[in-house]
């Protein structure tokens, strides 16, 4: 870094470079912020964490009893990050709000709703903010409804009534139109128009549940979605057969269609994403790619100029066992250098980093206090042990992660810079100590000699 800024001074690279370069270097020190907690209730005052109560401890890092499914933070201020809860319950966090505990950073919620199903406690599947700003909100969950919130009042504003369990949904951020695209067991995406309060159109053709939908980040008429077929499909909602074709995981040389000459590309639906269910979707910013993950433990990256595999390889690290929505995170590409683009991708006990285009893992963070998973058969024995949620900070080198403990963790850079003030903070202290202990003694020392010349001496014989 020494050597971008004395080139900076000089001229030779530009002020945009040394910004990548910084933003590249902090993405790349990400590491867990142990002192960073949200909390329900503000823990009590202690000095520390032996003086700590187990239940002080517990307390002041549970944000949802029953376990946090799904959190985003709102793309606009990168303020506000909304948590839904496994038991139906919603909080919202201011992120530069917080209270000091015994060294320890303690989120508080600015609003918190212990219960949004009408008839049980049923959990909350995806959370999402309004697209155009963060005053309100989306939750769909097992309750069968999609719900939208005023962030003020946390109060419903207008609910969809689907039938079935509601998986996940997605809405488009340059859209004029307010459809929001539901992913539910229905083997249809259901469409819901926010301004006229009722469904628009459903899109059928795959043959299973609907777990997952993303709408085009730059185009507002193109939909992608995956289901427990295994078929990763293409939907353009102006047309009345709205199929564009699905993603084939065989395709990998360009060479689409059935007659080997490109021919009816975008017309193919015969090929399959996944060998299981596809339960993850992420879109690039630019749109020019798709990243897609599945119960066979496979996360693939699909160029979306001519729909072909790209055959990145991720390893066989990768964990899968749940059918619940498990989507990776894609770092802002300004972060990364062109054509080496950061993906996270939530493991149970830890989150993998990966070059989204050749595969190869970056970063493995390890979450402390989960227990390791415990695998029987293919499946997952403890349940607590899962990242459920990646969300990152707009206008900031931040990641937050939802697990089913109940916790949401804060993944900040940490540099060699920030080591040597720990370090210097802390030679600090102990000097400090040593000098205040030396002016004890001098000063016990001092009124010793005081007494023996001001008061009369006893003598005992």
């Amino acid at each position: 870094m020494n050597s971008f800024l004395y080139n900076r001074q000089l001229g030779s690279i530009s002020p945009q470079a040394l910004a990548n370069a910084q933003n590249h270097r902090l993405l790349q020190a990400l590491s867990l912020a142990p002192d960073v907690h949200f909390a329900r209730h503000k823990p009590t005052k202690t000095t520390g964490d032996d003086a700590a109560t187990a239940s002080d401890r517990q307390q002041r890092s549970v944000a949802h009893v029953a376990g946090v499914n799904s959190i985003v933070v709102d793309r606009f201020e990168g303020r506000y990050l909304l948590s839904g809860g496994a038991d139906s319950s919603v909080a919202i966090w201011d992120l530069e709000v917080s209270h000091s505990n015994g060294g320890d950073i303690v989120h508080l919620p600015l609003g918190h709703v212990t219960r949004t199903a009408t008839t049980e406690s049923l959990g909350i599947t995806q959370v999402s903010f309004y697209p155009f700003d963060s005053l309100a909100f989306l939750t769909s969950g097992y309750d069968r409804t999609l719900k939208l919130f005023s962030s003020e009042t946390l109060k419903v504003s207008a609910s969809f009534d689907l039938g079935s369990t509601v998986f996940s949904h997605s809405t488009s951020i340059v859209a004029s139109h307010l459809l929001v695209a539901c992913a539910s067991q229905h083997p249809t995406v259901r469409l819901m128009d926010l301004r006229s309060g009722s469904g628009t159109h459903s899109l059928a053709g795959h043959s299973g549940s609907v777990l997952c939908v993303a709408w085009h980040p730059k185009n507002e008429n193109i939909l992608a979605s995956g289901a427990t077929d295994g078929t990763c499909r293409l939907w353009d909602v102006r047309r009345s057969a709205s199929s564009l074709g699905v993603l084939d995981m065989e395709d990998s040389i360009e060479i689409t269609g059935y007659d080997g000459r490109g021919t009816g590309a975008r017309r193919r639906e015969r090929g399959k994403a996944h060998a299981g269910a596809v339960n993850g979707l992420a879109w690039t910013e630019d749109g020019q790619f798709v990243v897609t993950n599945g119960r066979d433990e496979r996360m693939r990256v699909w160029d979306m100029v001519n729909g072909a595999n790209t055959l990145a390889n991720f390893g066989p690290s990768l964990k899968n066992p749940h059918s619940t929505v498990l989507t990776p995170l894609i770092v802002p590409s300004h972060l990364s250098p062109c054509g080496s683009e950061t993906i996270y991708y939530p493991n149970p006990t830890e989150v993998l980093g990966f070059d989204m285009h050749s595969g190869q893992m970056s970063k493995r963070f390890r979450v402390p206090g989960l227990q390791k998973a415990q695998l029987t058969g293919g499946t997952v024995r403890n349940m607590n042990n899962r990242t459920t949620s990646l969300a990152w900070r707009a206008h900031n080198v931040e990641m937050y992660s939802a697990h089913a403990d109940g916790t949401i963790r804060c993944w900040q850079p940490r540099t060699w810079e920030d080591d040597v003030d720990e370090q210097t903070r802390g030679t600090q202290e102990d000097s400090g100590e040593d000098d205040a202990l030396e002016r004890k003694r001098k000063r016990d020392e001092l009124e010793s000699i005081v007494t023996d010349l001001t008061k009369r001496r006893v003598t005992y014989t």
